[in-house]
């Protein structure tokens, strides 16, 4: 390079400059617009700024001709120069001039970013910032000259934050920190440099660095300027602060770009003037496209192709999901919506929240700063698609539905009509060939007149004739004239949609007829070929053939290697053929069928998952056709995750046709994948249907069964009075059948309801009561279960005497049975009854070793209750920003296993040891939170403990406020009958 601006002045290569004032400036001004010729007047104000000499002009001459004379001194020659009337230039080539080298090399990483190669945009980013010397001609003062090297200095550090932001993505935020806290040291005022560097912070373990970063920009912001910092920066310190970053340098996932998209079709006809304005409005800057039409008009397909042809500018995530808002299923909640995109994104099922709102907000925390194009297809309602809509302007949302979704935001309406003739006559000859349509244009133009100009129904027409070569398109015709069209509903006069799948499935063989009928009975979006031979009663290849003949005649499509789609309105077609009266049995035993296949193989999976799954799962008989379902269930949970929606949909259909048997059974075994996944809401629904039928079986041991599995969907939700009130009817009715084992299993479950809610005496009277039956029936694993629950619920309500001895007998019981959970947990408990009686050492002896046991077998949630308790000591020791690591790490195991109580209690304690680092409103920040999330799961005691903790907080700044809150803290302590009480009571009588 022969010229530099980005730094000193440079000129000729190497370290090479002009030495005279009035020459660097006008130098300076040529290079600043390079290519283009500066006026004299703006020369002569550069140099002498408010007061040009009247020799103004002849100077400049001089000053040029001496800058030519330097030019050649350094091998330059000097027509480099440009002199015109109206001022002067100056040639430089692609690679002359730093600044504009710099500027190509950034435009090529943000293509590169564009693109997904983000390792090639991070070497491209640092190539352009390794051009900068220092600030950009430094140590020339003219005011003009300052203004536009302010620019580019701004421009160096705008892209220093794209690199940044690229280079976390690649997982480097430990080699970032050093610069960057440089770089705020030298921009305080740069907010975005500031919540780079705290993400940087927090990514590798440090949150309590990156709160201090915080801290310190807040005091810099109000010393300097007397604001708070931007809202932006306050919502990254709350994340900091509650731990919802505390996931990031736990596990990195890959930042492969994510490609969710269907196959779009290869022959998309029409649609050009609405494909041009959609185009155009995303490259405007919409980030929001609704598409709307009637069935069967393409509105899906054109979603596809507009997403397929923008997806390179969307190269983090195209992703793509049914809402079913309108087909036979219940259309997706927001909440079961985000679980499966959250879940297209990598994000691991045990990290996906039960918590609608934290699952909403983790979907927007994950689309945060990538470029994304999100499909929302079928939508049902506004409503349904606001929740889903992520912040920021980088993301594409493509939704459609046949309503028009008024009040959604910033969307931009595109209203599908029909195709018209001459598309539709296109379309006609795309699929059945082009010089057969051109040879009978008026019959074309009939069929797709018959077809109501609708793609799907054309598309089908097409296969027909693609199919008999011999017919003229006119024979088509005739047959869509006179055929009976069984889906009047989209009859619009003599056009019809049914007419053209009648005619398809009239072409096929009687064998396959059959199996289409049978297969509208499938309440999914897909299937495979072995439910294909399920509904069939056919062989498997058999059946395969089958589905090969269907996909010929475009009734089925295959979207990946085996596996099939019916479209919504082919699906009603097929179903509407088996639901005609004489096909009353084949109907009924298809569905049975169908019920069987799911059933079977969900069993098979279940009992494989849940090691000790009970009477429950073995009540089933062997299946009838094992070469279907055994191979099916090798795939897992893989398959249950494929088939969540199918099994809810089949629960219900199991209840509505009378398979009441069959529907708790299959709720049953779906349990523990919809447990394990977080899939709650479904859970909760395929139960309650379960739970009916159960009740009017009158099977009062299937209804126990059934109350007790959703019960555990409430509990994991925080809803302990609704999961009491189920476990309290469970046990009841194991009793009044004699079922003591299934007695003694139920009221450990309804103590810890009893315990979670806070009632800590019923609790303990239920595990005394399941210890005893546990005794009787001499099972050494359920008594061991029995004496952990009672030990750690004799704690929490402070009876430590009775807890401690309870926990010895767990301990001796643990080692006998020799199973390292029951020792980790035995010894975690013990050391935290002996911390809260004063046995320091010994406690911290025992929670180590329960420490290394419980990472030893992977139990997260008993490590991090471990390390509370460890961190509690080390508050207590003086050691609170030991203390406050310990809490952020037991927030992460706590948000793994999805336990919104241990969260609460992690965020709690960490408060604590914030606050006695003498962070005083970090603290209230944190609790304030905490009482927030405790509030809506009703956990009082944690509730408690954040009251106390809002109060500790407000002591010296709002004695009467702190009393208020620690009046409400004692209220709650005394329900749940909390030892805690005492302390509040003392710092009360401390306030006077």
């Amino acid at each position: 390079m022969r010229f530099g601006i980005l730094g000193p002045l440079r000129v000729g290569g190497g370290e090479s400059t002009v030495t005279a004032g009035r020459d660097r400036i006008v130098l300076a001004m040529l290079l600043l617009r390079a290519g283009r010729l500066v006026p004299v007047e703006e020369l002569i104000d550069a140099v002498w700024e408010e007061h040009p000499p009247a020799t103004a002009r002849a100077q400049l001459q001089t000053c040029v001709s001496r800058l030519r004379r330097r030019f050649t001194e350094l091998g330059l020659t000097p027509e480099t120069i440009i002199t015109d009337p109206a001022g002067y230039g100056i040639r430089t080539g692609p690679d002359d001039l730093d600044a504009e080298v710099f500027a190509r090399t950034v435009e090529a990483a943000r293509v590169a970013v564009t693109a997904g190669r983000l390792a090639e945009a991070g070497e491209r980013f640092r190539a352009a910032l390794a051009l900068w010397r220092g600030p950009a001609l430094s140590g020339i003062p003219s005011g003009s000259i300052r203004r536009r090297a302010q620019a580019l200095d701004e421009q160096r550090l705008t892209v220093l934050e794209e690199c940044v932001d690229v280079e976390l993505r690649l997982g480097r935020a430990a080699e970032l920190i050093e610069d960057l806290a440089e770089s705020v040291d030298q921009h305080p005022l740069r907010e975005r440099l500031r919540g780079q560097l705290m993400l940087a912070l927090s990514s590798v373990g440090r949150q309590a660095d990156a709160l201090a970063v915080y801290r310190e920009g807040r005091r810099f912001y109000a010393d300097e300027l007397g604001i708070e910092p931007g809202t932006g920066l306050q919502e990254l310190h709350q994340r900091v602060l509650a731990g919802d970053l505390a996931l990031a340098g736990q596990e990195t996932r890959s930042v492969a770009s994510v490609r969710s998209l269907p196959r779009a079709i290869g022959d998309f006809t029409g649609r050009q003037e609405t494909l041009a304005r959609l185009m155009k409005e995303v490259q405007d800057g919409a980030r929001i496209q609704l598409v709307d039409g009637m069935a069967g008009s393409g509105k899906t397909a054109l979603a596809v192709h507009v997403a397929t042809a923008l997806a390179d500018d969307y190269p983090d995530a195209q992703l793509f999901i049914d809402l079913h808002g309108h087909s036979e299923r219940t259309p997706l909640t927001p909440a079961a919506a985000v679980a499966t995109l959250l879940r297209q994104l990598g994000v691991p099922a045990e990290q996906v929240p039960t918590n609608p709102e934290d699952r909403l907000a983790l979907w927007r925390t994950e689309l945060a700063g990538r470029r994304a194009l999100v499909v929302l297809d079928n939508a049902a309602t506004a409503d349904q698609v606001t929740p889903l809509l992520p912040n920021g302007s980088q993301c594409l949302i493509l939704i459609t539905s046949r309503r028009r979704l008024v009040g959604v935001d910033e969307g931009r309406p595109s209203s599908l009509p029909v195709l018209d003739t001459d598309e539709a006559v296109e379309l006609l000859g795309r699929v059945a060939g082009v010089d057969r349509v051109a040879a009978e244009p008026e019959a074309a133009t009939e069929v797709v007149r018959r077809c109501g100009h609708l793609p799907l129904a054309i598309r089908l027409a097409g296969a027909r004739l693609a199919h008999r070569p011999r017919w003229r398109i006119a024979d088509l015709a005739e047959r869509l004239i006179s055929r009976r069209d069984p889906l009047a509903e989209f009859e619009a006069g003599e056009r019809s949609v049914g007419r053209a799948f009648a005619l398809s499935y009239a072409q096929v063989s009687p064998a396959a007829q059959r199996a289409f009928r049978l297969l509208g009975l499938h309440p999914g979006v897909r299937f495979d070929s072995a439910v294909a031979a399920a509904l069939t009663e056919q062989p498997l290849p058999e059946a395969q053939d089958l589905l090969d003949e269907l996909v010929d005649a475009n009734l089925v499509e295959e979207t990946a290697p085996d596996r099939y789609r019916l479209h919504d309105l082919v699906r009603e077609y097929a179903r509407s053929l088996v639901a005609e009266p004489e096909r009353a049995v084949e109907r009924r035993l298809g569905i049975e069928r169908l019920l069987d296949h799911h059933l079977h193989v969900a069993v098979v999976i279940a009992r494989r998952r849940e090691l000790s799954s009970g009477d429950t799962l073995a009540l089933l008989p062997e299946p009838a056709r094992p070469e279907l379902v055994l191979p099916v269930a090798e795939q897992g949970g893989g398959w249950f995750d494929e088939n969540l929606a199918v099994l809810t949909a089949l629960v219900r259909l199991a209840d509505e046709e009378g398979f009441l048997q069959r529907c708790w059974q299959l709720a049953r075994a779906c349990w523990h994948a919809q447990f394990d996944s977080g899939h709650l809401d479904e859970l909760i629904e395929t139960h309650t249907v379960a739970l009916s039928a159960a009740e009017a079986l009158g099977d009062d041991t299937a209804v126990g069964t059934t109350l007790n599995y959703l019960a555990s969907a409430h509990y994991r939700l925080g809803r302990f009075t609704e999961s009491t009130r189920l476990m309290e009817r469970s046990v009841g009715l194991y009793r009044e059948l004699g079922l003591w084992r299934e007695v003694r299993n139920s009221l450990g479950n309804l103590g810890t309801s009893y315990a979670a809610n806070g009632d800590y005496r019923r609790g303990i009277e239920c595990y005394d009561a399941g210890v005893a039956l546990a005794r009787q029936m001499r099972e050494r694993v359920p008594l061991a279960n029995g004496l952990n629950n009672l030990a750690i619920a004799l704690f929490l309500c402070g009876r430590y005497d009775e807890a401690l001895h309870t926990c010895r007998r767990h301990l001796a019981l643990a080692r006998e049975i020799g199973d390292p959970r029951q020792l980790g947990n035995a010894m975690g408990h013990l050391g935290m009854i002996r911390h809260r009686m004063g046995d320091v050492g010994p406690a911290r002896r025992l929670l180590r070793s329960a420490l290394r046991l419980k990472r030893q077998v992977g139990a997260r949630f008993g490590e991090g209750e471990v390390l509370n308790e460890i961190g509690a000591m080390d508050r207590e020791a003086g050691h609170p920003e030991r203390a406050a690591d310990l809490h952020r790490a037991a927030l992460v195991a706590m948000t793994q296993v999805g336990d919104r109580i241990g969260q609460c209690a992690s965020r709690n304690l960490l408060a604590r040891a914030i606050l006695e680092q003498g962070d005083v409103t970090s603290a209230l920040d944190l609790y304030r939170r905490v009482l927030a999330d405790a509030s809506q799961l009703d956990a009082r005691y944690e509730q408690a403990r954040a009251l106390e903790g809002i109060a500790r907080c407000l002591l010296g700044s709002d004695p009467v406020a702190a009393r208020a809150d620690l009046n409400r803290a004692l209220g709650l302590y005394r329900q749940v009958e909390s030892p805690d009480r005492y302390e509040v009571e003392r710092l009360l009588a401390e306030l006077g």
